[in-house]
């Protein structure tokens, strides 16, 4: 999952923790600086300065927050995971209107809106008008946006956005603010698809974070679709409840394709199984799990669930690709690993020659030695007898 960081992202990877503590340091720092300021004007004079003001959040002039209208000294910020109520409009430096929302609710932090308004939300005081200069890499990237994702842009790649933003409400949702099956239905879907668009863009880091917010409200049962729905006050109908575990699934279904993205093999193994565990014969959740086996090198073990997927849907002709790969890489190890132990085999044989070989050499010259200690011997014999010869006579 080693994490991947796209630099076509429009939302950057933020999940390391130093890069979030840093963002969020400058972003509260500018929020001070910003108050400090502001409590120093008075007069007429003063509030034309405010109003003109600039907040270069990062310090580098990729995110900088203008303030057109000034919120009530006693409005509050929102923090992070709030739900707040917005309207806003996004603009090219042409001029040209992309984005209008009016009365938009999403929450803090989750990527619902683009990334430099995520940031500048816990900046913003209820009932204040804000203008917000985004650079690409807190805007759509490289990739740009567009239509349908397979049309004209609407965004073209790497522009930067002028928002007009004013932030009209925020709260801290309570228990009984989620009690209803259509809210954390709502919420639960809304998240699914925001990632399911992140998933397309290739964005993986940030689909995760939704998948598993989506999960927050549709899943509060430490990650086990089988244990009972418990949420307290919260009564829910058979298909009610069958409708959740049906989202829930497809949630973790999708969480398990995105963390294979990044290879992720277990954590995508953990979300798979939750899948199976309701779903047996669930052939996307069947497939993604030979997937990971893959993954982790199990070639056989992928391959028997490629045949089950293949029994399930016989018309898979992806399932069907995927097995005939397996196969051949399945006979290649084996070729591959029958050489090894050729190899082997054949050193192993070198090596015995050689160590018979050494010990035969001894052998040898030790014959050497004493054919040679014998013929000396009989040398001087012989000189000893001719000399006692010559001595008698």
């Amino acid at each position: 999952m080693d994490t991947e960081k796209s630099s076509s992202s429009s939302f950057e990877d933020l999940t390391n923790a130093e890069d979030t503590k840093d963002i969020r340091k400058a972003t509260a720092e500018a929020a001070s600086e910003e108050t400090s300021a502001a409590t120093t004007l008075v007069g007429n004079e003063g509030e034309e300065a405010e109003s003109e003001s600039e907040c270069d959040i990062l310090g580098n002039k990729q995110l900088i927050k203008r303030i057109i209208k000034k919120a009530p000294e006693e409005a509050k910020s929102p923090s992070r995971g709030e739900l707040v109520t917005i309207s806003f409009t996004g603009k090219l430096e042409d001029g040209k209107v992309v984005e209008e929302q009016t009365n938009f609710q999403c929450h803090v932090g989750d990527y619902e809106v683009v990334q430099g308004l995520d940031m500048v939300l816990p900046m913003l005081k209820v009932g204040e008008v804000a203008q917000v200069l985004v650079d690409p890499r807190f805007g759509y990237g490289t990739l740009g946006l567009k239509k349908d994702n397979d049309g004209d842009y609407i965004v073209p790649p790497n522009a930067h956005l002028t928002y007009e933003i004013e932030l009209l409400d925020c709260k801290y949702e309570e228990f009984a603010d989620l009690k209803t099956f259509e809210v954390i239905r709502k919420y639960g879907t809304r998240k699914k698809e925001r990632a399911n668009y992140f998933f397309k863009r290739q964005e993986f880091n940030t689909a995760i974070h939704l998948y598993r917010r989506a999960l927050d409200y549709l899943d509060t049962r430490d990650g086990d679709p089988e244990s009972e729905f418990d949420k307290e006050d919260l009564q829910l109908s058979n298909s009610e409840t069958q409708a959740i575990l049906d989202d829930r699934l497809i949630v973790y279904n999708n969480l398990a394709m995105t963390q294979i993205k990044i290879s992720a093999f277990d954590a995508a193994l953990k979300s798979v199984e939750n899948v199976l565990r309701c779903q047996p014969n669930n052939p996307k959740a069947l497939h993604r799990k030979g997937r990971i086996l893959e993954g982790k090198n199990d070639t056989q073990g992928a391959i028997k669930l490629f045949q089950k997927v293949a029994t399930l849907e016989p018309e898979n002709r992806g399932v069907q690709q995927d097995l005939a790969r397996l196969f051949i890489k399945a006979r290649r190890d084996q070729h591959n690993e029958k050489e090894m132990y050729q190899k082997m085999l054949g050193q192993a044989k070198k090596m015995e020659q050689k160590t018979a070989a050494r010990q035969k050499q001894p052998l040898v010259e030790n014959s050497k030695l004493k054919l040679l200690g014998y013929l000396m011997g009989s040398i001087l014999i012989g000189v000893a007898g001719v000399a006692i010869y010559r001595y008698k006579y």
